[in-house]
């Protein structure tokens, strides 16, 4: 026990988890944060940041793209792909290089800067040392999922980590996986000037979004790319300097070969419990291997906690840094069980920034429906509210869920420019004390600007009318 470094608290993650970490340091626990790097986590590293640095001039490549439809004639002389590249990583590396020496420098808080594995009840083996501490925070993080596809591995394969390492531009790329990460870099990828295919297993683009919404993106998206649904990639394998995807229809089992200079792999994320071997602590993890905790997140181990990413529910770095504070909560200022805080995950919203953008928050109409809630639903176009009409917005759409009896909003969706920022005012809504639309009805509404599709929405309330086809859609 002599060669154990022994500390108030670990925290394993420097993502959220350095949050935790932060707040435990000024509250006078020594503790360690290990991470194998690079600090900062999945958000600053390779997601949010990095991504959305990339995502924007393709925003801008398609708003000049479509000025011709308010009549602005204008062209785009060049792409800078190095310069766009080099600025993303420029100031990931500023920024993480900062968060290092903050982390570094702080007091009561010791960075390990290396891999951690459990190696029994309480301790970690953290590079050639051994730590200990009677209160444990997992923020371990997820990574790329990488299915079995024969050949994948021997043809080689991009993901959203090694992207960003790009120097020079693919001149065609097959993207393997339909969802968020696919999505947004079908954007970036076709918009800079790559000729994109991608391939999903589901019936719809983005599937786990409601079903209106799905079929906005598809539309749209395949303005620009070739976008293939209800398909399996079943084989990868070369064709002298081009890659070759072979992939069978889940419909009528027709088997389909598409040929790129490159593969970007975006089929989902995987639990990193096989590389930290919680349970060795006691960690109960499920099938998946990701960690359980219950609703204040503390896991089957007294004295253990995990948020984040690691325990598989939201992967959003803003309900990471929620959790953060819930977490932190219950560990320094809980007194007893009944001062614990739970986790409130009734409105918990996301973005998808593709082309079109697509933002949520709660429950899709399907989900409600499935639920067996009566509901009221409301839509609305970007084009029935003069900004709209302004923009030429021919697209964009606002829909929203209520509870019929309460007046609760369920949930809402949106597609189109700025529909995180429309969804992030339902947001609001669903804290306030009765998580209804009076806050709504009560305001001055700024005319004219694209908040008022929202209120459209809410003021053009009925009874679902597309709950079957919304189903039927939700199980093929």
């Amino acid at each position: 026990m002599d060669n154990i470094d022994k500390f108030d608290l670990i925290v394993i993650g420097s993502g959220a988890g350095a949050h935790v970490a932060s707040q435990a340091g000024h509250a006078g626990l020594v503790v360690a944060l290990v991470d194998q790097g690079p600090a900062g986590g999945t958000c600053l590293n390779s997601g949010c940041v990095p991504s959305k640095m990339l995502i924007y001039p393709a925003d801008v490549i398609r708003a000049i793209q479509d000025a011709g439809t308010v009549g602005v004639r204008a062209g785009i002389d060049d792409v800078d792909f190095h310069r766009i590249m080099d600025r993303m990583r420029s100031v990931r590396e500023k920024t993480r290089t900062n968060l290092e020496k903050a982390l570094t420098g702080k007091e009561n808080l010791t960075y390990f800067p290396e891999r951690a594995q459990f190696t029994g009840d309480y301790t970690l083996k953290v590079g050639d040392r051994t730590i200990t501490a009677p209160k444990i925070v997992i923020a371990s993080g997820a990574r790329s999922l990488v299915p079995i596809i024969p050949g994948l591995q021997e043809t080689g394969f991009l993901d959203n980590v090694s992207l960003l390492e790009l120097n020079e531009l693919p001149k065609s790329l097959i993207i393997i996986g339909a969802g968020f990460i696919g999505c947004e870099f079908g954007h970036f990828f076709s918009a800079v000037g790559c000729s994109v295919i991608i391939i999903g297993g589901g019936s719809r683009v983005l599937g786990h979004e409601d079903p209106e919404i799905c079929r906005i993106v598809k539309g749209v998206l395949s303005r620009y790319l070739r976008l293939i649904t209800s398909h399996e990639a079943i084989k990868v394998e070369r064709n002298g300097e081009k890659k070759v995807v072979t992939a069978k229809s889940l419909e009528d089992g027709k088997i389909s070969r598409f040929e790129a200079d490159e593969i970007l792999l975006a089929a989902g994320r995987r639990s990193n419990s096989d590389l930290l071997r919680p349970e060795r602590s006691g960690v109960e993890t499920d099938e998946h291997g990701w960690i359980k905790v219950n609703e204040y997140l503390e896991t089957s181990k007294s004295g253990i906690w995990a948020l984040g990413d690691a325990i598989g529910k939201h992967m959003f770095r803003h309900t990471a840094n929620y959790e953060s504070e819930v977490v932190s909560h219950n560990l320094l200022r809980a007194k007893t069980p009944e001062d614990r805080e739970a986790v409130d995950f009734h409105a918990v919203p996301h973005a998808v920034f593709t082309h079109p953008q697509v933002a949520g928050v709660g429950m899709t109409e399907a989900d409600a429906a499935g639920a067996g809630l009566k509901i009221l639903v409301g839509r609305a176009r970007y084009l029935d509210v003069a900004m709209g009409v302004a923009m030429a917005e021919e697209h964009g759409f606002v829909k929203v869920v209520l509870e019929e009896e309460t007046g609760r909003i369920l949930g809402a969706s949106a597609a189109g420019p700025m529909a995180a920022e429309l969804v992030q005012q339902v947001v609001y809504l669903m804290n306030t004390e009765y998580q209804d639309l009076m806050p709504v009805i009560k305001s001055q509404v700024i005319h004219p600007t694209i908040n008022e599709v929202l209120v459209r929405a809410f003021s053009e309330l009925e009874h679902p009318y597309h709950q079957d086809e919304d189903r039927q859609d939700q199980s093929e």
